[in-house]
């Protein structure tokens, strides 16, 4: 089964099972699926239906749960623990269809990796390193912080 079959599956049992929190979260990345999808064959300027790859639904995964990171550092900043305890349930939520998390070391060395194949020197070369990296961590790290190791690793 794929991951947007597996969501739609998760779904049924948490409505079943009265869970509103995980049936809301799990709605809307099914929406944000489902936009993607309409994207994509507006693009493709074509009529008949066409999914999205298990990575495109990734990305669509990470996405949503990059607007929730997001939002928890707003509403703490706002002073408004509610709303940043909401956050956090349904990024746990997400989390759960996301492939594992790499670590900040495992990140630090692809990094190193891709500076040495790039030959990139200075931050100027940034653009080239992000380039070679992101199909690597794509939904599996978060992309602020892969930015803020290439820049710590690029500024002498």
């Amino acid at each position: 089964m794929d991951l947007k079959g597996k969501i739609k599956q998760n779904l049924s049992a948490a409505l079943k099972e009265k869970r509103t929190l995980e049936v809301l979260v799990l709605r809307q990345l099914l929406a944000a699926i489902l936009n993607k999808e309409k994207e994509k064959r507006f693009k493709a300027k074509e009529e008949k239906d066409i999914q999205l790859t298990d990575e495109e639904v990734i990305e669509v995964i990470s996405s949503e749960a990059k607007k929730r990171r997001e939002s928890i550092v707003e509403f703490e900043k706002g002073k408004r623990q509610d709303l940043v305890e909401k956050e956090k349930k349904e990024l746990e939520i997400l989390k759960k269809y996301l492939p594992e998390q790499l670590s900040e070391k495992e990140i630090r060395k692809l990094v190193e990796e891709a500076i040495s194949e790039t030959g990139a020197k200075e931050i100027k070369d940034m653009g080239k390193v992000m380039s070679e990296l992101m199909p690597k961590v794509r939904g599996k790290a978060d992309g602020s912080l892969v930015s803020k190791i290439v820049k710590e690793l690029l500024v002498p």
